[in-house]
């Protein structure tokens, strides 16, 4: 059976006779089949293989009918540039069952695609798991993938490989906010800078079980597949399925390094769009509504800058709180008696796009969709709504099942109604519980067509994708949208941590972060302004804060962080993520430098107290190491609180000159920074004299 021998660092011009060596398997150890046993690309136990088998599939017209265990390569083809195919027949005791179909894929940023198909045969076919599995060297000993929960998304976690089966099943119909989101073997203490990394990513956003296995044979591999129950896929004789993309790739430079090849990576995959200035109402008005409320609003975000004005939730019929009118997209005429026009006309006369709030997939119990179509309820809520529904009531709703007859019909419909009657031009698509019923698969497969059709039917309009928070951020939806709302927190300490680590995979542009008010509205933390927009500029930048309360001071400095990121937006949304891996773990450095590396923009954030009395001085990878630079602070808001207002002398003079190897290498002296605080320098390459 055919095998994949490696995904990493190029071997160089192979012969065939370097190539069988290499390829060749290692010698048989005692108490073990008699031929060298290595797993194939459907590894199964017919081939003497007792590890996590790869394709479960069975004739599904006898429920006692034996699974396919045997299985032939029927065709092999391979560009060696860029790609390989292989097709394999998959058998059991009576004859055929499906031909598999493993197809890789060489991007040229150095990202490997895994696509997996099962063609059924004359008879129907149950098929339980087509997976992808990569393998990755016994030196890649240890393992990276993250955790969460609301607000807090992204929490790396990392340990030593052990043998055995390492798993990550996920099953609430969307990744989670506790998605692994990434799966990451590397040499032991690899960080972002130094050490080879092995990265895979399960691009879907339903079910899935991701994971690393380590045999005693040696044999070591990254694996994903689709989460399907049994009896959930049921083929009929000659349909296809199509598994989920596996997307894998490997840096000898470390977590930076994957950066480097996802995000362009990334860039080509995701739909194009502009990335303007937003203001989101949310955590400024809530549920409060009207226009006389929101002129106001609209005036100052154009006084600042704001580019897009988006309302969210809030604006539909009977929606005065959470609990009520999911479902119901028609404008409130109570709320609204000349529905959106009005207000739209206020945006759009100061010169800024109009988005909405929407959460199609969900339905509340207590709306006019729910009372007329209870069919179309994922739930059995023959009990009252106290939340004695089966499953379970998740912030008073229910899943809308899109796979029922007319439902996605009605979604479609709705919002087609909306965007045809109003010039809106961004659609903040929520999706706010999990799902506890029904089929994840069809459910997630019914998503994506309804927004392709919505991409289809209104092309101009960008979507974002924000599932309370990070909690659908993958590779699947991102092609079908424009950016995702990375986590509910506008936190700026928390979100330090949250856009590092989603940024490893996702390009900042794609990952929208805003500058709430003084006091975060989830933690309560209070943070300095200069924190909170540092922490925002370095993604798809917005406000969600109001800002008829914010004084003139802060005004203006809004006004001239907005000025800034306009300028800066082609380097921050184009250029080269680097972070620095910094001792301690009291400090963050986090760089875009540009693909020409004539410039840099650079943040340095004091995470808690610093533990010395004389801060290490900032040192910035990923410049031009022969070329010289002049570093310069740039102050965003009121300038950082330093302890005893300790600052270098060429901080004072305000700015040095230095070669990109000395910056990288050696470093320069900063201020001590107070705990929670923030600088912001730039780098620009001077000319050759």
């Amino acid at each position: 059976m055919p095998r994949l021998l490696h995904i990493g660092a190029d071997l160089g011009a192979l012969d065939d006779q370097s190539l069988s060596a290499l390829a060749a398997p290692a010698a048989i150890p005692p108490s073990s089949p008699d031929i060298p046993v290595v797993p194939s690309l459907v590894a199964n136990r017919p081939e003497g293989f007792a590890g996590w088998p790869t394709a479960v599939l069975r004739r599904a017209t006898a429920p006692a009918s034996r699974f396919a265990t045997r299985f032939a390569t029927r065709e092999v083809a391979s560009d060696a540039a860029s790609s390989i195919r292989v097709v394999v027949d998959a058998r059991d005791d009576h004859g055929l069952v499906a031909t598999i179909e493993w197809m890789l894929a060489l991007s040229p940023e150095g990202v490997v695609t895994i696509a997996l198909t099962a063609h059924a045969g004359a008879e129907p076919v149950e098929l339980t798991r087509l997976a992808a599995a990569v393998p990755v060297p016994a030196r890649a000993s240890e393992l990276l993938d993250f955790t969460g929960l609301w607000a807090y998304e992204r929490r790396p976690q990392r340990g030593a490989v052990r043998d055995g089966l390492m798993l990550r099943e996920q099953r609430q119909g969307r990744p989670g906010h506790d998605s692994p989101f990434l799966t990451v073997a590397g040499t032991p203490g690899f960080g972002f800078r130094h050490g080879e990394v092995w990265a895979l990513h399960h691009a879907w956003s339903g079910d899935n079980v991701t994971g690393l296995e380590s045999l005693a044979t040696g044999d070591r591999r990254l694996i994903a597949a689709e989460l399907l129950e049994p009896g959930e896929l049921i083929l009929a004789p000659s349909e296809t399925y199509t598994a989920p993309d596996t997307v894998v790739t490997y840096s000898r430079a470390g977590l930076d390094g994957l950066s480097d090849r996802f995000h362009p990576f990334v860039r080509r995959l995701t739909p194009r769009a502009s990335r303007p200035l937003v203001l989101n109402t949310w955590e400024a008005v809530y549920f409060e509504q009207s226009l006389e409320r929101l002129t106001p609003l609209v005036e100052a975000a154009a006084e600042v800058g704001v580019e897009r004005f988006v309302l969210d939730d809030g604006w539909f019929t009977g929606r005065t709180d959470d609990k009520r009118a999911l479902g119901d997209w028609t404008v409130d005429r109570g709320r609204w008696p000349d529905g959106l026009h009005p207000l739209i006309a206020e945006v759009q006369a100061r010169s800024m796009e109009f988005g909405l709030w929407v959460e199609p997939e969900m339905v509340s119990p207590d709306s006019a969709l729910a009372r007329a179509h209870p069919e179309w309820v994922l739930a059995d809520t023959a009990a009252d709504n106290s939340g004695q529904s089966v499953p379970p009531g998740w912030r008073w709703q229910h899943t809308l099942d899109l796979t029922a007859d007319g439902a996605a019909d009605h979604v479609f419909d709705a919002l087609d109604a909306l965007l045809t009657e109003y010039p809106i031009t961004f659609l903040k698509w929520d999706h706010n519980r999990a799902l506890h019923a029904a089929s994840a698969a069809s459910q997630t497969r019914a998503l994506y067509a309804l927004l392709d059709r919505m991409r289809a039917a209104h092309p101009h309009v960008a979507i974002e994708s924000c599932a309370s928070g990070g909690a659908r951020i993958d590779l699947g939806i991102a092609r079908r949208v424009h950016r995702f709302w990375t986590s509910d927190t506008n936190d700026a300490l928390e979100r330090q941590a949250i856009q590092r680590y989603t940024g490893i995979l996702m390009p900042p542009e794609l990952l929208g972060g805003h500058v709430g008010s003084g006091r975060a509205h989830i933690t309560g933390r209070t943070h300095d302004l200069s924190l909170r927009l540092i922490t925002a500029l370095f993604g798809h930048a917005g406000i969600e804060w109001d800002l008829t309360r914010a004084s003139d001071a802060e005004r203006e400095q809004l006004a001239a962080w907005a000025a800034l990121y306009r300028e800066l937006r082609p380097l921050l949304h184009g250029g080269r993520t680097v972070r620095s891996d910094e001792a301690g773990g009291d400090r963050l450095v986090h760089a875009v430098v540009s693909h020409d590396a004539d410039r840099a923009l650079i943040a340095l954030v004091q995470l808690t107290a610093s533990p010395v009395a004389t801060p290490a001085r900032l040192r910035v990878p990923g410049l031009d190491p022969d070329r010289v630079y002049r570093l310069e602070p740039v102050t965003i808001g009121a300038p950082a609180h330093a302890v005893q207002d300790a600052a270098p002398a060429w901080w004072h003079v305000g700015s040095i000159d230095i070669t990109g190897r000395a910056l990288a290498e050696f470093g320069v002296p900063v201020p001590l920074l107070a705990p929670e605080q923030a600088i912001l320098l730039r780098a620009t390459a001077i000319a050759a004299s």
